[in-house]
């Protein structure tokens, strides 16, 4: 399958932005407290594993207790949570430009309630798309060592564990569709960058932050970022590369513990 990055109305860069270097500074500001700083720890953690053997041995767990008394552990997951979304309100604003703007943005990247059926069509086909081929990549990376084994969850069961599961699979999308595909491809646009450069580049980066779990799953999140960018740039529209991401990380979340019992 071959992805054009056509010319479409939008987004455009706009003229009267901010100017080149202030552009970066936005950049480098947003990601240095979210995606970037993952990225960094992704990459060690990485050479890390691989100091100590094949990653065929490695273990990557996700959603990790963080307190070994119930109630500390659910405040905390959710204060987790929480922090992690305020570079998007960061992100937003920068694109904003005001506090008010922000409602403008949103409606700009498309995530309102103006094309629902739309959104949950487009969301649910990238969804059984992105939801095969990760786990082809993953059986396959097993298979060629070069995949750590991977926990979803190793929370204990409470009342209140899929309930945080679920916030913490939305939380994962509106960080990483808002960051990486809005505002690094709004940002990047104003400073005269291709779409086809946009798209390889954000995509590296999505792959780069996913690197403690081996080379399959990076890879995995390489071919989705090229397909999510080639999506909000066809279509103009965030929010079923939200509901696709959402649906992914939840099922990851919740069908192993499911399964298990």
């Amino acid at each position: 399958m071959v992805f054009v990055l056509t010319e479409t109305p939008q987004p455009r860069p706009a003229r009267d932005g901010p100017a080149r270097s202030e552009v970066w500074f936005h950049i480098v500001l947003v990601l240095g407290v979210s995606l970037g700083s993952s990225a960094v720890y992704a990459v060690l953690n990485l050479a890390e594993t691989l100091s100590r053997g094949p990653l065929t041995d490695a273990e990557a767990t996700l959603n990790q207790v963080l307190s070994p008394v119930p109630a500390i552990d659910l405040l905390r997951q959710l204060a987790s949570i929480g922090f992690a979304l305020v570079p998007v309100l960061l992100a937003l604003y920068l694109l904003a430009g005001s506090l008010p703007g922000i409602a403008v943005v949103l409606r700009r990247i498309g995530v309102d309630g103006r094309r629902p059926w739309r959104d949950a069509v487009w969301g649910v086909g990238l969804f059984l798309a992105m939801g095969v081929g990760t786990l082809v990549l993953y059986q396959t990376g097993r298979a060629l060592g070069v995949t750590a084994a991977i926990t979803t969850s190793a929370l204990n069961e409470h009342w209140w564990t899929v309930p945080v599961l679920i916030l913490s699979a939305l939380r994962h999308s509106v960080v990483e569709e808002i960051i990486v595909v809005a505002f690094l491809c709004d940002r990047l646009r104003r400073i005269g960058w291709s779409w086809v450069t946009i798209a390889v580049l954000t995509s590296l980066f999505r792959a780069s932050y996913h690197l403690y779990q081996g080379f399959g799953p990076a890879l995995g999140n390489l071919i989705m970022g090229l397909v999510f960018v080639w999506v909000y740039r066809r279509y103009g529209r965030l929010a079923p590369l939200l509901i696709a991401h959402a649906l992914l990380d939840i099922t990851g979340f919740l069908l192993p513990q499911l399964l298990a019992r």
